[in-house]
Order: C-alpha cells, then sequence, then structure tokens
C-alpha cells in the first residue's frame, strides 16, 4: 500500500558561516577533527560529553558509539583533503526523510586561518531544525576556534 501525504513538505536548509581562527591551517584543521570527535560536547550543557567518532578518509563514517553495538550514525566522509578541506554526507542530527551536506573549508592567511562552514540539506526538515541549526553549528565553529587557539597559544 502506498500512502500520499501531500501536507508534509520537503524543505531545504542553507546555512553558510565564517569565522576567523587565529592558529595556523594545520592546527586549525586538528582543532576541527577534534571537535567532531573525541572533544565534542553538548551544545546546551558545555560540561556534558558529547564524543563522536570520525574515521578521517573517503567513506569514512561519523558516529556517535554508545557501546555495545548501539549509537547514532551522522554521516559519510565524502571528501577529505586535509588540512583544507572536510565533506560529510549523510543524516546528520535528523532522525527522518532528509539527507545533508556539510563542508568544511579552510583557507590560510599567514598565521590566521578562515574556516568557511556550509550546511545544506534536505527532507522532511522539522520547524525546531530550522530554528536551531544555525545556533549548532555557531556553537561548533565557535569550539573549534577556542581550541585551535589554545593549541597555538601552547605551540608558541
Amino acid at each position: 500500500m502506498v500512502a500520499v501525504n501531500d501536507t508534509e513538505a520537503v524543505r531545504v536548509l542553507h546555512i553558510y558561516q565564517e569565522i576567523e581562527i587565529n592558529a595556523p591551517i594545520a592546527i586549525a584543521w586538528e582543532a576541527i577533527l577534534a571537535e567532531m570527535g573525541p572533544e565534542g560536547v553538548m551544545p546546551n550543557d558545555k560540561t556534558q560529553p558529547f564524543p563522536m567518532v570520525l574515521e578521517a578518509w573517503p567513506g569514512g563514517r561519523w558516529f556517535r558509539d554508545l557501546g555495545d553495538n548501539a549509537g547514532h550514525f551522522w554521516g559519510h566522509v565524502q571528501v577529505i583533503k586535509p588540512p583544507k578541506l572536510l565533506e560529510i554526507c549523510g543524516p546528520l542530527f535528523m532522525s527522518y526523510a532528509a539527507t545533508n551536506h556539510v563542508q568544511y573549508r579552510l583557507i590560510e592567511t599567514g598565521d590566521m586561518t578562515t574556516l568557511q562552514l556550509t550546511h545544506r540539506g534536505l527532507g522532511q526538515i522539522t520547524q525546531d531544525v530550522f530554528d536551531g541549526a544555525n545556533a549548532g553549528w555557531d556553537f561548533r565553529n565557535q569550539r573549534t576556534k577556542e581550541f585551535a587557539e589554545k593549541l597555538a597559544a601552547r605551540a608558541n
């Protein structure tokens, strides 16, 4: 049986953020991988760890491992060109009919690095995701910036 529901629209989400990081590109790259992996925390509670696993190679998974074969799959590495480009495609934090593409692009200018994040999503994206996704990425980007700048200060 096929059911048709014309009240649920397919929606498009597009987020673009740019942030300046006072650290060389190699350190900014390391900070992105750390924030996307073992250093992650919950956006609404910085004291609550939210560690993820990022297999940093083409086709690698990005997921939350809860142990005992439980967890949440967020996406696959579509493109990785260290230390300048990382692209992830998959459901991300959406547990419904949706697909996403996230791109982290790093541009080095002297000892500074510009992080450009683009997130595009397509599907039955709920209003709460539209309302909160931009703030969620901003939180992650600010954490990446803080972590990179701490690493850079230690290196000097």
